[in-house]
């Protein structure tokens, strides 16, 4: 399945996603929700597969949509809260500040992300999303120290976000030259694990206009 978010003026974004072969719904989701002066997007990956991760996925987007003007731990924080009798979620969660031209991103669980500047070279080093280990939602485990990282950005530097449905190596042919949606689909057909719903996001930041 392939889709496309919300638009934006800041931003060129693409999503692409596949569902697991037996099931009616995904557990991966997304969101795309501009704010003042910048966008939140994020990637959202429910425990499992099937109704009660697509379940809980629901939970965590609609939360980060309610806070999205929230500090990043402000915001995890109520996600956590709000799953918790869930399956829990892990996730990716980033702001883009057209302001200060800055991108503020968290990762928690096994969830991906990487920076590619727009004048990278396909095969060359990228910024990659440190990611913490644990499960947004787990009451018995609580909540790990989130911690964000702010990366100053320029103009078509390109910011993906997948789940583990894709395999780790995809920002290996993230190519800034090409529009949002193309790379989405291309970085899904070449990468999908095919053993569970797989969603790649992808941001071409287009600056202040």
């Amino acid at each position: 399945m392939v889709s496309v978010s919300t638009p934006t003026h800041m931003l060129d974004v693409g999503v692409a996603s596949t569902t697991i072969a037996g099931e009616s719904e995904s557990g991966d989701l997304h969101l795309v929700c501009p704010v003042d002066d910048g966008v939140v997007v994020a990637v959202v990956d429910g425990l499992g597969h099937g109704q009660e991760a697509a379940v809980a996925a629901r939970i965590a987007v609609a939360t980060i949509e309610r806070h999205a003007t929230a500090p990043l731990p402000a915001m995890v924080e109520r996600c956590h809260e709000s799953l918790l009798g869930s399956r829990g979620v892990v996730m990716s969660v980033a702001q883009v500040d057209a302001n200060h031209d800055s991108v503020t991103w968290v990762g928690l669980g096994n969830v991906k992300g990487v920076l590619v500047a727009a004048d990278h070279v396909v095969g060359r080093p990228y910024t990659s999303l440190v990611t913490r280990s644990g499960i947004v939602g787990n009451a018995s485990a609580g909540l790990p120290p989130v911690r964000p990282w702010v990366i100053p950005i320029q103009r078509r530097d390109v910011l993906v976000l997948a789940t583990d449905g894709l395999r780790a190596e995809f920002g290996d042919d993230v190519n800034p030259a090409d529009g949002a949606q193309h790379t989405a689909e291309h970085l899904l057909e070449r990468h999908s694990k095919g053993t569970d719903d797989a969603l790649v996001l992808v941001a071409r930041y287009l600056g202040r206009r």
